[in-house]
């Protein structure tokens, strides 16, 4: 998709959206992948920056969503994914109890919206170097 140069951020954040909903299953499966699991202390960079609201989190909160990721994982193949900017590690844990009752076409579709969320704050971020 040729999209440059683009006018504004709006145009920018618009075909990045296009980009995006042109996207099949397979490929959006393999941009679920590259993120970082929902509450790893370990991850780095810009994971580590958007799960903030689960380095204050009790060792608790964290098993919790340790197993609700595991459930998850089980459930639909694929790591849990939602846009963490701004959550706490409690919010993410009852989103993803929450969506384990989805089914798995409209759990693809969140999961497909969440991730679409990351890219609009990601190239925000970048756009304000």
């Amino acid at each position: 998709m040729r999209a440059r140069p683009v006018s504004d951020s709006r145009a920018l954040l618009d075909a990045a959206d296009l980009a995006w909903a042109r996207l099949g299953k397979g490929d959006r499966q393999e941009a679920f992948a590259a993120h970082s699991q929902i509450g790893d202390r370990s991850a780095v960079g810009k994971g580590a920056r958007e799960q903030a609201g689960t380095a204050d989190a009790s060792q608790e909160t964290l098993d919790a969503l340790a197993q609700a990721n595991r459930a998850y994982e089980q459930r639909f193949g694929r790591i849990f994914l939602i846009c963490a900017t701004g959550k706490t590690a409690d919010e993410m844990l009852a989103a993803c109890r929450q969506r384990l009752h989805n089914d798995p076409d409209t759990e693809f579709a969140v999961a497909s919206e969440e991730q679409r969320k990351i890219t609009h704050l990601r190239l925000q971020r970048w756009l304000e170097q």
